[in-house]
């Protein structure tokens, strides 16, 4: 059964779940080691149940095509590889993270690609991967602000070399219109979204993000990308905006809506599998338009076939507590979408419910600063 055929069948145990705000005291201790026992000390007691999820990491120090093959492999094969996600003859998307257009301009000196969108070397190592698992078809997609974020960024000669194609999701290409996708029973804010009908066909979904702090959701991750599956015109309250205001509401709103608009995306359209470029990126914020930002290369991948727990660790690999709530950073200016996730049976961010494959999270934390500090 795949990721988004459990979770919709799992919705309607769900039913009566009201996530408010997530108590933290409910939660386990956040990243805290259990202390050496002493002759006098009673053992402390290890849970003997495997954990819920697996989360693996690898160091990656540059793009370098060769080098990102090989560890872009090596983390999915920390993750028991792909055979249980892709089958023979599927077909695929992989939904990456293109924000803000060309337009912007970038930081001094630093691209785009090595500092707030997703590197495309990343996106060609996997899709090899896939590729080689059996994918029959394969599409890279992405809500782009302009057709040239493609071009300019590298993403059309990955798809020429992969045999893959790019999908702009703001548009109902290949098909004639749009489908209108439900969440499920206990929908927060939609209770349907308007997506491209290849998000409804693919046999498996993948999100490559780049990791990141994020204004008005905390964190950048997985399940956050997929904010960028719908088609921009129909989810804004004013046709000047260039974001999807409707998503955020107003300024009162945007701290309980925005998360949990989060969360209904990706129950609408569940991801089989996360891989998060955390080699190069930016600290302070998701791109240049948050204002003072800074350059930061954490030389990281991480992947896992639960999106929240994989959101968690590198999360956790901020030097941020994935289960903390409103007001506490990074979620500075929203609820946890982490917690609300976990929440509606979406995955876990309680890390000891979660086995890290690879070097610990304490051996790649790297401290960031999160946005609106």
């Amino acid at each position: 059964m795949s990721r988004r055929h459990f979770l919709h069948a799992a919705s309607a145990a769900a039913a009566g779940i009201l996530v408010g705000g997530c108590a933290k005291e409910t939660l386990p201790g956040w990243m805290e080691l259990d202390p050496s026992p002493t002759p006098e000390a009673t053992p402390v007691v290890k849970p003997t149940s495997a954990p819920a999820a697996q989360v693996a990491i690898v160091h990656a120090p540059t793009y370098d095509r060769a080098l990102i093959r090989e560890r872009v492999r090596d983390v999915l094969d920390g993750i028991g590889g792909l055979g249980d996600v892709i089958g023979s003859g599927d077909r695929v998307a992989i939904k990456v993270n293109l924000t803000g257009g060309t337009s912007v301009e970038p930081l001094d000196g630093v691209l785009a690609i090595e500092s707030y969108i997703t590197h495309p070397e990343v996106v060609r190592a996997l899709g090899e991967l896939v590729r080689d698992a059996g994918a029959r078809e394969l599409f890279l997609v992405e809500a782009v602000y302009e057709w040239d974020s493609y071009r300019q960024w590298g993403y059309e000669a990955v798809a020429a070399d992969l045999d893959a194609t790019l999908i702009d999701l703001n548009d109902t290409q290949p098909y004639s219109d749009f489908a209108s996708t439900p969440v499920g029973e206990d929908w927060f804010i939609y209770p349907e979204f308007t997506f491209n009908h290849i998000l409804e066909e693919v046999d498996a979904f993948i999100s490559v993000p780049k990791m990141k702090c994020h204004w008005s959701a905390g964190v950048t991750h997985s399940l956050k990308n997929l904010v960028g599956l719908v088609p921009a015109r129909f989810y804004q309250t004013d046709p000047r905006h260039n974001h999807r205001s409707g998503f955020h509401g107003t300024e009162q709103e945007m701290g309980t809506r925005l998360p949990r608009v989060i969360v209904d995306l990706n129950r609408a359209r569940p991801i089989d599998l996360a891989l998060i470029d955390g080699i190069k990126t930016v600290d302070g914020g998701e791109g240049p338009w948050n204002g003072t930002l800074s350059p930061v290369e954490p030389g990281l991948l991480f992947a896992g076939k639960d999106p929240v727990a994989t959101d968690a660790v590198a999360t956790a690999a901020m030097e941020f507590d994935p289960t903390e709530v409103r007001s506490h950073a990074p979620f500075l200016q929203s609820d946890n979408h982490l917690n609300i996730a976990h929440e509606r049976g979406l995955g876990t961010n309680l890390l000891d419910e979660i086995e890290v494959v690879g070097p610990a999270v304490a051996d790649v934390r790297i401290k960031f600063e999160p946005s609106g500090k």
